[in-house]
Protein backbone atom coordinates (compact mmCIF):
# COMPACT_ATOMS: atom_id res chain seq x y z
CA UNK A 1 0.00 0.00 0.00
CA UNK A 2 1.13 3.57 -0.69
CA UNK A 3 1.90 5.43 2.54
CA UNK A 4 0.72 8.88 1.45
CA UNK A 5 -1.07 10.13 -1.65
CA UNK A 6 -0.50 13.84 -2.29
CA UNK A 7 -3.06 15.37 -4.64
CA UNK A 8 -1.56 18.32 -6.51
CA UNK A 9 1.94 18.84 -7.91
CA UNK A 10 2.23 22.53 -7.15
CA UNK A 11 4.81 23.98 -4.74
CA UNK A 12 2.86 22.82 -1.67
CA UNK A 13 2.43 19.23 -2.82
CA UNK A 14 6.01 18.90 -4.05
CA UNK A 15 7.49 20.36 -0.86
CA UNK A 16 5.39 17.95 1.14
CA UNK A 17 6.60 15.04 -1.00
CA UNK A 18 10.22 16.07 -0.32
CA UNK A 19 9.62 16.23 3.43
CA UNK A 20 7.93 12.83 3.52
CA UNK A 21 10.66 11.17 1.48
CA UNK A 22 13.35 12.46 3.85
CA UNK A 23 11.73 10.18 6.43
CA UNK A 24 11.46 7.23 4.06
CA UNK A 25 7.71 7.50 3.52
CA UNK A 26 6.43 6.02 0.25
CA UNK A 27 4.66 8.93 -1.42
CA UNK A 28 2.87 9.28 -4.75
CA UNK A 29 1.87 12.70 -6.08
CA UNK A 30 -1.23 12.82 -8.29
CA UNK A 31 -1.59 15.76 -10.67
CA UNK A 32 -4.58 16.44 -12.92
CA UNK A 33 -2.54 18.34 -15.52
CA UNK A 34 -0.68 16.21 -18.03
CA UNK A 35 2.13 18.78 -18.33
CA UNK A 36 3.59 21.33 -15.91
CA UNK A 37 1.77 24.66 -16.01
CA UNK A 38 3.33 27.60 -17.82
CA UNK A 39 1.55 30.10 -15.57
CA UNK A 40 3.80 31.76 -12.98
CA UNK A 41 1.30 33.36 -10.63
CA UNK A 42 3.53 33.16 -7.56
CA UNK A 43 6.65 35.16 -8.25
CA UNK A 44 8.95 34.69 -5.32
CA UNK A 45 10.00 33.33 -1.95
CA UNK A 46 9.84 35.46 1.17
CA UNK A 47 12.54 35.32 3.85
CA UNK A 48 10.90 32.51 5.82
CA UNK A 49 10.64 30.29 2.73
CA UNK A 50 14.26 31.11 1.86
CA UNK A 51 15.17 29.79 5.31
CA UNK A 52 13.33 26.55 4.59
CA UNK A 53 15.24 25.97 1.35
CA UNK A 54 18.51 26.54 3.21
CA UNK A 55 17.45 24.19 5.98
CA UNK A 56 16.93 21.41 3.43
CA UNK A 57 20.02 22.08 1.32
CA UNK A 58 18.13 23.61 -1.62
CA UNK A 59 19.10 27.26 -1.32
CA UNK A 60 22.00 27.12 -3.78
CA UNK A 61 19.67 25.74 -6.45
CA UNK A 62 17.29 28.65 -5.97
CA UNK A 63 20.05 31.27 -5.80
CA UNK A 64 21.38 30.03 -9.16
CA UNK A 65 18.12 30.94 -10.94
CA UNK A 66 16.77 33.81 -8.80
CA UNK A 67 17.46 37.41 -7.95
CA UNK A 68 17.51 38.64 -4.36
CA UNK A 69 15.24 41.51 -3.37
CA UNK A 70 14.89 43.58 -0.23
CA UNK A 71 11.59 45.41 -0.19
CA UNK A 72 10.35 46.22 3.27
CA UNK A 73 6.63 46.52 3.90
CA UNK A 74 5.31 45.49 0.51
CA UNK A 75 1.93 46.01 2.13
CA UNK A 76 -1.07 47.37 0.23
CA UNK A 77 1.15 48.84 -2.47
CA UNK A 78 3.28 50.71 0.09
CA UNK A 79 6.98 50.02 -0.41
CA UNK A 80 9.58 51.01 2.18
CA UNK A 81 13.30 50.22 2.67
CA UNK A 82 14.09 46.88 4.29
CA UNK A 83 13.99 47.26 8.11
CA UNK A 84 16.94 46.48 10.33
CA UNK A 85 16.83 43.78 12.97
CA UNK A 86 14.53 41.27 11.27
CA UNK A 87 14.91 37.92 13.06
CA UNK A 88 16.49 35.97 10.21
CA UNK A 89 19.92 35.20 8.80
CA UNK A 90 18.36 35.60 5.34
CA UNK A 91 17.02 39.18 5.25
CA UNK A 92 15.92 39.05 1.62
CA UNK A 93 13.44 37.45 -0.72
CA UNK A 94 14.04 35.61 -3.98
CA UNK A 95 12.37 36.61 -7.24
CA UNK A 96 11.65 33.12 -8.55
CA UNK A 97 8.89 32.33 -11.06
CA UNK A 98 6.46 29.73 -9.78
CA UNK A 99 7.26 27.50 -12.75
CA UNK A 100 10.91 27.45 -11.65
CA UNK A 101 9.98 26.78 -8.02
CA UNK A 102 7.87 23.82 -9.13
CA UNK A 103 10.67 22.51 -11.35
CA UNK A 104 13.27 22.66 -8.58
CA UNK A 105 11.02 21.09 -5.97
CA UNK A 106 9.89 18.44 -8.46
CA UNK A 107 13.48 17.54 -9.27
CA UNK A 108 14.31 17.24 -5.59
CA UNK A 109 11.21 15.13 -4.86
CA UNK A 110 12.16 12.69 -7.62
CA UNK A 111 15.78 12.56 -6.42
CA UNK A 112 14.47 11.50 -3.03
CA UNK A 113 12.31 8.80 -4.57
CA UNK A 114 8.85 10.37 -4.79
CA UNK A 115 6.67 9.32 -7.70
CA UNK A 116 4.75 12.00 -9.62
CA UNK A 117 1.88 10.76 -11.78
CA UNK A 118 0.38 13.27 -14.20
CA UNK A 119 -3.01 13.13 -15.88
CA UNK A 120 -4.57 11.70 -12.72
CA UNK A 121 -7.77 13.50 -11.71
CA UNK A 122 -9.31 12.57 -8.37
CA UNK A 123 -13.10 12.21 -8.60
CA UNK A 124 -13.91 9.99 -5.61
CA UNK A 125 -12.71 9.57 -2.05
CA UNK A 126 -13.56 7.17 0.75
CA UNK A 127 -11.73 6.49 4.00
CA UNK A 128 -11.94 3.91 6.77
CA UNK A 129 -9.93 3.05 9.87
CA UNK A 130 -7.08 1.59 7.82
CA UNK A 131 -6.67 3.92 4.87
CA UNK A 132 -8.05 6.05 2.05
CA UNK A 133 -9.33 4.94 -1.34
CA UNK A 134 -9.43 7.47 -4.18
CA UNK A 135 -11.26 7.05 -7.46
CA UNK A 136 -9.66 8.52 -10.58
CA UNK A 137 -11.35 9.93 -13.66
CA UNK A 138 -10.08 7.01 -15.78
CA UNK A 139 -12.09 4.57 -13.66
CA UNK A 140 -9.16 3.20 -11.66
CA UNK A 141 -8.59 3.57 -7.93
CA UNK A 142 -5.67 3.82 -5.54
CA UNK A 143 -5.29 2.96 -1.88
CA UNK A 144 -3.09 4.75 0.65
CA UNK A 145 -2.73 5.04 4.40
CA UNK A 146 -3.12 8.84 4.30
CA UNK A 147 -4.00 11.48 1.72
CA UNK A 148 -3.23 15.19 1.57
CA UNK A 149 -5.16 17.57 -0.68
CA UNK A 150 -2.80 20.18 -2.11
CA UNK A 151 -5.01 20.73 -5.15
CA UNK A 152 -5.70 24.44 -5.02
CA UNK A 153 -8.53 26.80 -4.17
CA UNK A 154 -11.12 24.71 -6.03
CA UNK A 155 -9.87 21.57 -4.28
CA UNK A 156 -11.60 18.37 -5.32
CA UNK A 157 -10.34 16.73 -2.13
CA UNK A 158 -11.91 19.39 0.08
CA UNK A 159 -15.18 19.11 -1.82
CA UNK A 160 -15.25 15.32 -1.57
CA UNK A 161 -14.55 15.56 2.16
CA UNK A 162 -17.45 17.96 2.63
CA UNK A 163 -15.31 20.36 4.67
CA UNK A 164 -16.85 23.82 5.01
CA UNK A 165 -15.02 26.69 3.31
CA UNK A 166 -16.52 29.81 4.89
CA UNK A 167 -15.38 33.35 4.25
CA UNK A 168 -16.03 36.44 2.20
CA UNK A 169 -16.96 36.24 -1.51
CA UNK A 170 -15.17 38.26 -4.16
CA UNK A 171 -16.28 41.87 -4.50
CA UNK A 172 -13.70 42.96 -7.08
CA UNK A 173 -11.79 41.10 -9.75
CA UNK A 174 -8.45 41.64 -11.45
CA UNK A 175 -7.20 40.41 -14.82
CA UNK A 176 -3.70 38.99 -15.00
CA UNK A 177 -1.61 37.73 -17.89
CA UNK A 178 1.56 37.79 -19.95
CA UNK A 179 1.40 39.48 -23.37
CA UNK A 180 3.64 41.17 -25.90
CA UNK A 181 3.27 44.92 -26.44
CA UNK A 182 3.96 46.96 -29.55
CA UNK A 183 4.11 50.25 -27.64
CA UNK A 184 7.50 51.79 -26.90
CA UNK A 185 8.77 50.68 -23.44
CA UNK A 186 9.35 54.26 -22.34
CA UNK A 187 5.76 55.16 -23.14
CA UNK A 188 4.50 52.07 -21.30
CA UNK A 189 6.52 53.01 -18.22
CA UNK A 190 5.23 56.59 -18.28
CA UNK A 191 1.60 55.50 -18.58
CA UNK A 192 1.98 52.97 -15.78
CA UNK A 193 3.53 55.57 -13.49
CA UNK A 194 0.67 57.97 -14.13
CA UNK A 195 -2.13 55.42 -13.73
CA UNK A 196 -0.67 54.01 -10.51
CA UNK A 197 -0.99 57.41 -8.85
CA UNK A 198 -4.65 56.54 -8.32
CA UNK A 199 -4.99 52.84 -9.29
CA UNK A 200 -2.59 50.49 -7.55
CA UNK A 201 -4.27 47.40 -8.99
CA UNK A 202 -2.70 48.26 -12.34
CA UNK A 203 0.77 47.38 -13.58
CA UNK A 204 2.97 46.27 -16.44
CA UNK A 205 6.25 44.49 -15.66
CA UNK A 206 8.61 44.15 -18.66
CA UNK A 207 10.60 41.08 -19.73
CA UNK A 208 8.76 38.89 -17.24
CA UNK A 209 10.57 35.66 -16.34
CA UNK A 210 13.38 36.60 -18.73
CA UNK A 211 11.10 36.72 -21.80
CA UNK A 212 12.24 39.74 -23.82
CA UNK A 213 9.33 41.92 -24.90
CA UNK A 214 6.76 40.04 -22.79
CA UNK A 215 4.95 42.03 -20.09
CA UNK A 216 3.15 40.83 -16.97
CA UNK A 217 -0.06 42.89 -17.11
CA UNK A 218 -2.44 43.51 -14.22
CA UNK A 219 -5.63 45.51 -14.67
CA UNK A 220 -8.91 45.82 -12.73
CA UNK A 221 -11.81 43.94 -14.31
CA UNK A 222 -15.15 45.62 -14.98
CA UNK A 223 -16.95 43.45 -12.44
CA UNK A 224 -16.90 39.96 -10.99
CA UNK A 225 -17.38 37.26 -13.64
CA UNK A 226 -20.10 34.67 -13.11
CA UNK A 227 -17.65 31.95 -14.17
CA UNK A 228 -14.28 32.82 -12.70
CA UNK A 229 -12.78 29.61 -14.06
CA UNK A 230 -13.07 31.05 -17.59
CA UNK A 231 -9.97 32.99 -18.62
CA UNK A 232 -10.53 36.48 -20.05
CA UNK A 233 -10.27 36.81 -23.82
CA UNK A 234 -7.48 38.92 -25.32
CA UNK A 235 -10.09 41.46 -26.43
CA UNK A 236 -11.58 41.68 -22.92
CA UNK A 237 -8.08 42.31 -21.60
CA UNK A 238 -7.38 45.03 -24.19
CA UNK A 239 -10.75 46.65 -23.51
CA UNK A 240 -9.97 46.93 -19.80
CA UNK A 241 -6.52 48.35 -20.56
CA UNK A 242 -8.13 51.05 -22.71
CA UNK A 243 -10.74 51.81 -20.05
CA UNK A 244 -8.21 52.13 -17.21
CA UNK A 245 -5.07 53.42 -18.97
CA UNK A 246 -6.48 55.01 -22.12
CA UNK A 247 -4.47 52.62 -24.30
CA UNK A 248 -4.08 48.90 -24.81
CA UNK A 249 -0.34 49.29 -25.60
CA UNK A 250 -0.87 47.18 -28.73
CA UNK A 251 -1.12 44.06 -26.55
CA UNK A 252 -0.99 40.81 -28.51
CA UNK A 253 0.28 37.20 -28.48
CA UNK A 254 -0.83 36.25 -24.96
CA UNK A 255 1.21 33.55 -23.24
CA UNK A 256 -1.57 33.03 -20.70
CA UNK A 257 -4.46 35.03 -19.26
CA UNK A 258 -6.31 34.61 -16.00
CA UNK A 259 -8.44 36.41 -13.43
CA UNK A 260 -8.50 36.51 -9.65
CA UNK A 261 -10.82 38.00 -7.07
CA UNK A 262 -10.49 39.24 -3.51
CA UNK A 263 -12.39 36.37 -1.88
CA UNK A 264 -11.02 35.17 1.46
CA UNK A 265 -12.02 31.67 2.56
CA UNK A 266 -10.56 29.10 4.93
CA UNK A 267 -11.31 25.44 5.51
CA UNK A 268 -13.04 24.82 8.81
CA UNK A 269 -10.78 21.82 9.44
CA UNK A 270 -7.36 20.96 8.03
CA UNK A 271 -7.77 17.30 9.00
CA UNK A 272 -10.60 14.82 8.71
CA UNK A 273 -9.39 11.40 9.83
CA UNK A 274 -6.71 10.23 7.42
CA UNK A 275 -7.21 13.12 4.99
CA UNK A 276 -5.56 16.52 5.38
CA UNK A 277 -5.59 19.82 3.47
CA UNK A 278 -2.67 22.17 2.75
CA UNK A 279 -1.96 25.24 0.65
CA UNK A 280 -4.76 26.84 -1.33
CA UNK A 281 -6.95 23.80 -0.67
CA UNK A 282 -7.03 25.03 2.94
CA UNK A 283 -7.17 28.79 2.35
CA UNK A 284 -7.65 31.31 -0.46
CA UNK A 285 -7.03 35.04 -0.41
CA UNK A 286 -5.92 37.84 -2.75
CA UNK A 287 -2.25 37.72 -3.83
CA UNK A 288 -1.47 41.02 -2.09
CA UNK A 289 1.91 40.81 -0.42
CA UNK A 290 2.86 37.68 -2.38
CA UNK A 291 1.99 35.37 0.52
CA UNK A 292 0.00 32.53 -1.05
CA UNK A 293 2.76 30.31 -2.44
CA UNK A 294 4.86 30.86 0.67
CA UNK A 295 1.98 30.04 3.01
CA UNK A 296 1.44 26.73 1.22
CA UNK A 297 5.12 25.75 1.31
CA UNK A 298 5.20 26.52 5.02
CA UNK A 299 2.05 24.43 5.57
CA UNK A 300 3.88 21.50 3.96
CA UNK A 301 6.98 22.10 6.08
CA UNK A 302 4.90 21.96 9.25
CA UNK A 303 2.92 18.90 8.19
CA UNK A 304 5.60 16.73 6.56
CA UNK A 305 7.59 15.58 9.59
CA UNK A 306 4.44 15.08 11.66
CA UNK A 307 2.73 12.93 9.04
CA UNK A 308 5.94 10.97 8.50
CA UNK A 309 6.09 10.22 12.23
CA UNK A 310 2.47 9.07 12.14
CA UNK A 311 3.12 6.79 9.17
CA UNK A 312 6.23 5.42 10.86
CA UNK A 313 4.33 4.57 14.03
CA UNK A 314 6.49 6.74 16.25
CA UNK A 315 4.28 9.84 16.57
CA UNK A 316 3.28 10.78 20.09
CA UNK A 317 -0.44 11.07 20.75
CA UNK A 318 -1.96 14.19 19.22
CA UNK A 319 1.08 15.17 17.13
CA UNK A 320 -0.78 15.14 13.81
CA UNK A 321 -3.55 17.30 15.26
CA UNK A 322 -1.01 20.04 16.02
CA UNK A 323 -0.88 20.68 12.26
CA UNK A 324 -4.36 22.25 12.32
CA UNK A 325 -3.77 23.83 15.73
CA UNK A 326 -0.62 25.62 14.52
CA UNK A 327 -1.33 26.38 10.87
CA UNK A 328 -5.03 27.35 10.96
CA UNK A 329 -4.33 30.53 13.01
CA UNK A 330 -1.47 31.43 10.66
CA UNK A 331 -3.76 31.08 7.65
CA UNK A 332 -6.46 33.16 9.35
CA UNK A 333 -3.94 35.93 10.02
CA UNK A 334 -2.94 36.01 6.34
CA UNK A 335 -6.59 36.26 5.29
CA UNK A 336 -6.99 39.19 7.68
CA UNK A 337 -3.97 41.10 6.43
CA UNK A 338 -4.93 40.61 2.77
CA UNK A 339 -8.40 42.02 3.51
CA UNK A 340 -6.71 45.06 5.04
CA UNK A 341 -4.44 45.42 2.02
CA UNK A 342 -7.36 45.31 -0.41
CA UNK A 343 -8.89 48.21 1.51
CA UNK A 344 -5.64 50.15 1.15
CA UNK A 345 -5.64 49.45 -2.60
CA UNK A 346 -9.02 51.10 -3.06
CA UNK A 347 -9.46 54.22 -5.19
CA UNK A 348 -11.97 56.16 -3.06
CA UNK A 349 -10.99 59.17 -0.95
CA UNK A 350 -11.21 57.16 2.27
CA UNK A 351 -8.82 54.48 0.99
CA UNK A 352 -6.45 57.16 -0.34
CA UNK A 353 -6.36 58.94 3.02
CA UNK A 354 -5.84 55.64 4.86
CA UNK A 355 -2.98 54.68 2.53
CA UNK A 356 -1.26 58.04 3.05
CA UNK A 357 -1.55 57.67 6.82
CA UNK A 358 -0.30 54.08 6.73
CA UNK A 359 2.68 55.11 4.58
CA UNK A 360 3.63 57.70 7.20
CA UNK A 361 3.35 55.14 9.99
CA UNK A 362 5.64 52.76 8.12
CA UNK A 363 8.40 55.35 8.24
CA UNK A 364 8.72 54.31 11.90
CA UNK A 365 11.26 51.47 12.03
CA UNK A 366 9.25 49.44 14.52
CA UNK A 367 6.10 49.57 12.36
CA UNK A 368 8.06 48.69 9.22
CA UNK A 369 9.67 45.74 11.00
CA UNK A 370 6.30 44.53 12.29
CA UNK A 371 4.65 44.65 8.87
CA UNK A 372 7.63 43.08 7.11
CA UNK A 373 7.84 40.32 9.71
CA UNK A 374 4.13 39.64 9.18
CA UNK A 375 4.29 39.51 5.37
CA UNK A 376 7.46 37.40 5.27
CA UNK A 377 6.19 35.10 8.08
CA UNK A 378 9.44 35.64 10.00
CA UNK A 379 7.39 36.61 13.07
CA UNK A 380 5.26 33.44 13.11
CA UNK A 381 5.30 31.86 16.57
CA UNK A 382 3.36 28.75 17.51
CA UNK A 383 1.66 28.52 20.88
CA UNK A 384 3.67 25.84 22.66
CA UNK A 385 2.74 27.00 26.15
CA UNK A 386 4.44 29.19 28.71
CA UNK A 387 8.21 29.45 28.81
CA UNK A 388 11.23 31.09 27.27
CA UNK A 389 10.66 33.83 24.69
CA UNK A 390 12.18 31.56 22.01
CA UNK A 391 9.64 28.80 22.63
CA UNK A 392 7.48 28.30 19.55
CA UNK A 393 9.59 30.55 17.32
CA UNK A 394 11.75 29.36 14.46
CA UNK A 395 15.43 29.69 15.20
CA UNK A 396 17.35 31.58 12.54
CA UNK A 397 20.49 30.01 11.14
CA UNK A 398 23.42 30.49 13.54
CA UNK A 399 27.13 29.79 13.30
CA UNK A 400 28.50 26.88 15.27
CA UNK A 401 32.04 25.96 16.16
CA UNK A 402 32.04 23.69 13.12
CA UNK A 403 29.74 25.00 10.44
CA UNK A 404 26.18 26.35 10.48
CA UNK A 405 23.03 25.14 12.21
CA UNK A 406 20.99 24.73 9.03
CA UNK A 407 23.68 22.53 7.50
CA UNK A 408 22.82 19.96 10.16
CA UNK A 409 19.12 19.90 9.27
CA UNK A 410 19.29 18.79 5.63
CA UNK A 411 18.11 15.29 6.58
CA UNK A 412 14.95 16.48 8.31
CA UNK A 413 15.86 15.52 11.88
CA UNK A 414 15.47 17.62 14.99
CA UNK A 415 18.40 19.22 16.81
CA UNK A 416 19.41 19.25 20.47
CA UNK A 417 21.76 22.24 20.59
CA UNK A 418 23.64 21.69 23.84
CA UNK A 419 25.88 24.43 25.25
CA UNK A 420 26.41 22.53 28.53
CA UNK A 421 27.76 19.23 27.21
CA UNK A 422 25.90 17.48 30.02
CA UNK A 423 22.64 16.59 28.24
CA UNK A 424 21.71 13.60 26.13
CA UNK A 425 19.29 12.60 23.36
CA UNK A 426 20.08 8.89 23.77
CA UNK A 427 17.18 6.83 22.50
CA UNK A 428 16.19 9.46 19.95
CA UNK A 429 19.38 9.41 17.83
CA UNK A 430 17.42 8.29 14.77
CA UNK A 431 15.25 11.42 15.05
CA UNK A 432 17.39 14.06 16.78
CA UNK A 433 20.99 15.21 16.26
CA UNK A 434 22.79 16.01 19.52
CA UNK A 435 25.05 19.00 18.83
CA UNK A 436 27.44 19.95 21.62
CA UNK A 437 28.57 23.51 20.95
CA UNK A 438 30.03 25.74 23.65
CA UNK A 439 29.61 29.22 22.22
CA UNK A 440 27.71 31.56 19.97
CA UNK A 441 24.05 32.44 19.90
CA UNK A 442 21.43 32.09 21.15
CA UNK A 443 22.60 32.68 24.71
CA UNK A 444 20.80 29.75 26.35
CA UNK A 445 22.10 26.57 28.04
CA UNK A 446 20.41 24.31 25.51
CA UNK A 447 17.43 24.13 23.20
CA UNK A 448 15.52 21.51 21.23
CA UNK A 449 14.52 22.19 17.66
CA UNK A 450 11.76 20.31 15.88
CA UNK A 451 12.47 19.21 12.29
CA UNK A 452 10.71 22.37 11.04
CA UNK A 453 13.15 24.55 12.98
CA UNK A 454 10.75 25.72 15.69
CA UNK A 455 12.02 25.75 19.27
CA UNK A 456 10.29 23.06 21.34
CA UNK A 457 12.23 23.42 24.61
CA UNK A 458 14.78 25.74 26.23
CA UNK A 459 16.71 25.06 29.43
CA UNK A 460 19.19 22.71 31.08
CA UNK A 461 16.96 20.43 33.15
CA UNK A 462 17.33 16.83 32.04
CA UNK A 463 13.78 15.85 32.93
CA UNK A 464 12.36 18.82 31.05
CA UNK A 465 14.34 17.75 27.99
CA UNK A 466 13.08 14.16 28.25
CA UNK A 467 9.51 15.43 28.46
CA UNK A 468 9.99 17.60 25.37
CA UNK A 469 11.65 14.79 23.40
CA UNK A 470 8.75 12.48 24.21
CA UNK A 471 6.15 15.12 23.41
CA UNK A 472 7.49 15.94 19.96
CA UNK A 473 9.44 12.86 18.88
CA UNK A 474 7.61 10.00 20.56
CA UNK A 475 8.96 7.26 22.79
CA UNK A 476 12.67 6.57 23.03
CA UNK A 477 14.01 3.44 21.40
CA UNK A 478 13.59 0.50 23.78
CA UNK A 479 17.27 -0.46 23.74
CA UNK A 480 19.92 2.18 23.28
CA UNK A 481 23.45 2.92 24.28
CA UNK A 482 25.30 6.19 24.69
CA UNK A 483 24.69 8.85 22.08
CA UNK A 484 26.84 8.19 19.03
CA UNK A 485 29.35 10.81 18.02
CA UNK A 486 31.12 11.65 14.82
CA UNK A 487 28.43 10.34 12.46
CA UNK A 488 27.95 13.58 10.58
CA UNK A 489 30.36 15.84 8.66
CA UNK A 490 30.22 18.33 11.52
CA UNK A 491 30.79 15.78 14.26
CA UNK A 492 27.26 15.52 15.66
CA UNK A 493 25.37 12.40 16.61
Amino acid sequence: MIDVLVVGAGPTGLMLACELRLAGVRVVVLEKLTEPTTQSRGRGLHARSVELTDQRGLLDRFLAVSEKFQVGGLFGGIVKPWPDGLDTAHPYGLATPQTVTERLLGERARELGAEVRRGCEVVGLDQDDDGVTVGLADGTSLRSRYLVGCDGGRSAVRGLLGVGFPGEPATVETLLGDMELTEDPATVAAVVEEVRRTQLRFGAVPDVDGQAGVYRLVVPAEGVAEDRTAAPTPEEFRQRLRAVAGTDFGAHSPRWLSRFGDATRQAERYRVGRVLLAGDAAHVHPPTGGQGLNLGIQDAFNLGWKLAAEVGGRAPEGLLDTYHAERHPVGAAVLANTRAQMTLLGTGPGATALRELFAELMDFEEVNRYVTGMITAVDVRYDLGEGHELLGRRLRDVKLERGRLYELMHDGRGILLDRTGRLSAAGWEDRVHHVVDAGGEPDVPALLLRPDGHVAWVGEDGQGLLDALSRWFGAANAAHGPTRAGTSPLGVS
